[in-house]
């Protein structure tokens, strides 16, 4: 793409409004704008995020064997009268009519209306285990919408729902998606640590939040600093497998990792030594839930066993905030600059700057560059205006791409260009070709 011909309406000042890192740091980058009370239009930049954003999660749950769908953003309240759950809410469910007068919502969570798609096709204990999951747009009426996309009212989430004869499967199928929320936070740069949570209003006795360490996080953590040391790495899972995800589930959850509200001073005393005991922020980005037959058993959602019998069936429901993610992600990484976007998730995967746009040798070179960095299946931004050498590496700096390739007359002369980490800083001057093998290089197996 050639910021001469993209919309990215970046700003030099921060906005009052603007509370927080990620707040002041999308606005000021041009990657969204409020509409209303937290909603927001998605701009060009900030979209490409969202969507690099949602592609790993989409890879990460065809992994793990789950079935992608869509369901639909309005509901019927009669789903939820059958669960019980309408009444129950409250008053963050936005509540509608129709023109026939018939109680409507715009659903906050899909329990109800996947339940009924269960009941509607699936009879027998041959169909399962089944996992079906969508990423869907959800709007929660919060009272105090704030920090932006951190906790707005429109929201974009992915949640997935098992289905499963036994408890014991059950729980296969939430150890399962710990292990897959695990390298899903990995693939994006985050560490993402699994605590022990309140189910709320979703119900169950079952569940884990992950939450990521930033200064700015709504929830007080207290944990063993030995799981900041954890990785998943690039080992194989087999998802199949109940005791190898049993025994992932384990090493990252055996250590003390608790949020303010299941938090326990003398437990947290008796099992970490002091060396070891932290206290800090956390944004949760993520939970997973097992809630048994909560939902299966109202809503006649029953399968006939092995024995002939129709039993209602074991559920749990999964969680990842795909829009909140985004938000996350740059509160764990921006300096005074600008945001440092993690490989995986950038929106593009290089900026190219000349530093002399109007110079033959430069401007060839860098169509060469665009060229050459394309042929490799990379996405380059290429700033092609006439803004000053400053101005350039400023936005570069505020939008945050990992790399920047940097190419002036005086380089061109000695046959270099430069190349710059943006979150280290440091630059190395190399043949334009050796730059662009090494991006690919840097790249390989992020993609």
């Amino acid at each position: 793409m050639r910021l001469s011909r993209y919309f990215l309406p970046v700003l030099k000042e921060t906005p009052s409004e603007a509370q927080i890192a990620s707040h002041r740091l999308m606005l000021r980058a041009g990657m969204i704008k409020q509409q209303s009370a937290g909603i927001y239009s998605w701009l060009p930049l900030g979209y490409r995020v969202l969507r690099r954003i949602e592609q790993i999660v989409h890879e990460e749950q065809a992994r793990a064997g789950h079935i992608a769908m869509l369901m639909p953003t309005i509901q019927s309240a009669d789903l939820w009268r059958e669960s019980g759950r309408y009444d129950a809410y409250g008053p963050e469910m936005l509540r509608i009519r129709d023109r026939h007068d018939r109680d409507m919502l715009f659903g906050p969570t899909n329990e109800e209306m996947i339940t009924d798609i269960f009941r509607s096709h699936v009879s027998s204990y041959r169909d399962l285990p089944m996992t079906l999951y969508h990423i869907q747009w959800k709007f929660r009426d919060e009272v105090r919408p704030r920090f932006g996309v951190m906790r707005g009212r429109e929201f974009l989430m992915k949640d997935g729902y098992n289905f499963d004869l036994t408890y014991e499967d059950a729980m296969h199928a939430y150890n399962r998606h710990l292990v897959s929320y695990l390298r899903t936070y990995e693939r994006m740069g985050l560490q993402a640590i699994p605590m022990r949570a309140e189910s709320g209003p979703i119900g169950g006795d079952d569940t884990h939040e992950f939450l990521v360490l930033a200064e700015t996080g709504e929830s007080e953590v207290f944990y063993d600093s030995e799981i900041t040391e954890l990785t998943f790495g690039a080992r194989r899972i087999d998802y199949d497998d109940h005791a190898q995800c049993r025994a992932v589930l384990e090493e990252f959850t055996s250590r003390y990792a608790r949020t303010d509200d299941t938090h326990d001073e003398a437990e947290f005393e008796a099992q970490v030594p002091q060396e070891r005991r932290r206290r800090a922020r956390g944004i949760e980005v993520g939970q997973i839930f097992y809630f048994g037959t909560k939902y299966s058993e109202p809503m006649g959602a029953t399968v006939v066993d092995p024995d002939g019998n129709r039993v209602p069936v074991h559920m749990g429901s999964h969680g990842i905030g795909v829009s909140r993610l985004l938000g996350a992600i740059i509160e764990a990484s921006h300096d005074d600059r600008g945001i440092i976007w993690p490989e995986g998730v950038t929106p593009f995967h290089v900026g190219i700057v000349n530093l002399k746009q109007g110079d033959e040798a430069a401007d060839l070179a860098c169509e060469q560059l665009y060229a050459a960095v394309t042929e490799a299946g990379l996405e380059p931004l290429y700033d092609d205006t006439d803004e000053r050498a400053g101005a350039k590496f400023a936005t570069m700096d505020l939008i945050g791409l990992p790399w920047r390739i940097t190419v002036g007359p005086r380089g061109l002369k000695n046959g270099v260009v430069e190349l710059t980490s943006r979150r280290t800083g440091e630059s190395e001057e190399m043949p334009p070709d050796q730059a662009v093998t090494r991006l690919a290089q840097i790249y390989a197996g992020k993609l």
